[in-house]
């Protein structure tokens, strides 16, 4: 028999392979970071010695879950200014990300983070490194390498986007690490310099489980009047973001896309195999031809306050040929990182606009989450599915359960039914982080307790502890 680290035994085994096989009383075998073996349960047995066995009876057996669109920071940042001030939200993100978070602020939102996933099944993410309107946390690298620090801890995989913020510039950022805190106007070179540095110092950080990606903000002045006047400085950012992309073979994301902006970014060299726009409501034929055209893949967030704004046209664009992807766009100011509940939201969004429930089977909104995200993120020779020769990303779904019940159609189960909760057991890089719903090697209550104590830190600094106030219509109306 043959020496192996771990075997996942005994479950119902969603493959996502090229046959997308669903494999009843299957195992799998992994040796180091690698699978090594799929198949039926009484060969694999047969076969490997393995030095820890896990028991997948009456489990789901499936490829990690990649979220592809999320945003570092907002964890600290949930429900905020609900109810209040059109864009109060938005306006305290920029805030506290340029002026109110340090180094703690960033370690504890990534490990948070971290932890939520884990115990989500969420093996992959992405996440922009800052939010609101585009504003990121480039003053300095060390606020990266903070936030990476804990991702090498927790031993997840991620790719932390990083680029220029929105113009106009320069902009105004506090560094706390001096008394009194110090402001700096940060222009745009600086920016890229900052962001530069970021690539070198952690990009394949962790035996490649942390990456890099570029992220720049969306030009849109077909939709924002603002953006006129700065053309020019959207236009160097995109020469500069993209030649920094191509000189370390980086992805390229951007963030808000909608109707028109596609064609634009296009024009600006933006679009291709390694780009994927997050939003992207409202699409022009032109828009849905450049991203075809392009080889750019979509990424869909039905759980996002822009989807209520606008629709991203899913079916059609993948009808078109478009590969699109879901993320969470997590995790504030109402949503978490949770793609169980955003597969299910999909398939609902789109089939209520259609008043068709046979749009997007549910065998699509899970690749959306594995296989092609993968492909999104060009990852898809060592993700997304269970194959020999991948990375040891799996996770196991508890279906023995009264809402999973009875134990059929786990593939619809699994994308109709269950939730963060359901994950029994995950594992990255053949490294079993959680299983029986208890996380290894890290302490819960610690990751817990230190983001409550930077979350308390950032509203002292930001002044804007009000926006935790339960709004002043919560109760009795149809409206805030």
């Amino acid at each position: 028999m043959t020496p192996i680290d771990l075997l996942i035994d005994n479950g119902t085994v969603i493959t996502m392979d090229p046959q997308r096989r669903v494999l009843e009383n299957a195992s799998v075998a992994v040796t180091g970071d690698r699978i090594v073996a799929v198949g039926p349960a009484d060969e694999l047995r047969a076969r490997y010695q393995p030095r820890q066995t896990i028991n997948a009876h009456r489990k789901a057996v499936l490829p990690g879950l990649i979220d592809s669109h999320a945003h570092a920071g907002h964890a600290l940042l949930r429900t905020m200014g609900t109810g209040g001030a059109p864009g109060a939200w938005m306006a305290a993100a920029q805030q506290i990300y340029t002026s109110a978070s340090d180094e703690h602020f960033w370690h504890a939102e990534a490990a948070l983070t971290a932890l939520e996933k884990v115990k989500a099944g969420v093996t992959t993410g992405v996440s922009l490194f800052g939010g609101g309107d585009s504003i990121m946390r480039v003053d300095d690298p060390k606020y990266a390498r903070a936030h990476c620090d804990a991702i090498e801890r927790a031993g997840t995989r991620a790719v932390l986007a990083v680029g220029p913020s929105r113009p106009p510039m320069p902009r105004r950022y506090t560094d706390w690490a001096s008394e009194p805190p110090r402001e700096t106007e940060i222009d745009a070179d600086t920016m890229i310099a900052v962001c530069e540095a970021i690539v070198r110092e952690n990009h394949g950080r962790a035996d490649g489980r942390v990456s890099i990606a570029v992220s720049l903000p969306v030009f849109a002045p077909m939709h924002e009047e603002g953006h006129h006047a700065l053309r020019a400085q959207f236009e160097r950012q995109a020469t500069d973001g993209a030649a920094l992309a191509r000189r370390h073979g980086l992805g390229l994301t951007q963030d808000g896309h909608r109707n028109g902006t596609i064609e634009l970014a296009r024009e600006l060299g933006l679009l291709g195999a390694r780009s994927y726009m997050s939003h992207s409501i409202d699409l022009t034929e032109a828009d849905m031809r450049a991203a075809l055209e392009t080889g750019t893949s979509i990424v869909h967030n039905p759980s996002a306050i822009m989807s209520i704004r606008g629709r991203c046209p899913v079916p059609e664009l993948i009808d078109l040929g478009v590969n699109v992807v879901i993320g969470s766009d997590g995790a504030a100011p109402d949503r978490g990182y949770d793609m169980f509940r955003h597969m299910f939201q999909c398939m609902h969004y789109h089939r209520r606009h259609f008043r068709d429930a046979d749009v997007l089977p549910h065998g699509k909104v899970l690749e959306m989450v594995t296989i092609d995200a993968a492909k999104a993120l060009g990852l898809a020779d060592e993700i997304g599915s269970l194959e020999v020769g991948k990375k040891a990303d799996i996770v196991l779904v508890d279906l023995f359960k009264p809402h999973l019940m009875p134990l059929n159609m786990p593939v619809l189960r699994v994308t109709s039914f269950a939730n963060a909760a359901d994950v029994d057991t995950t594992i990255v890089n053949g490294r079993v982080l959680m299983t029986g719903r208890q996380v290894l090697g890290i302490d819960e209550a610690e990751v817990m307790e230190e983001a409550q104590v930077a979350c308390d830190r950032m509203l002292e600094r930001s002044g804007l502890r009000h926006l935790t106030d339960a709004p002043a219509r919560l109760w009795g109306a149809a409206h805030y």
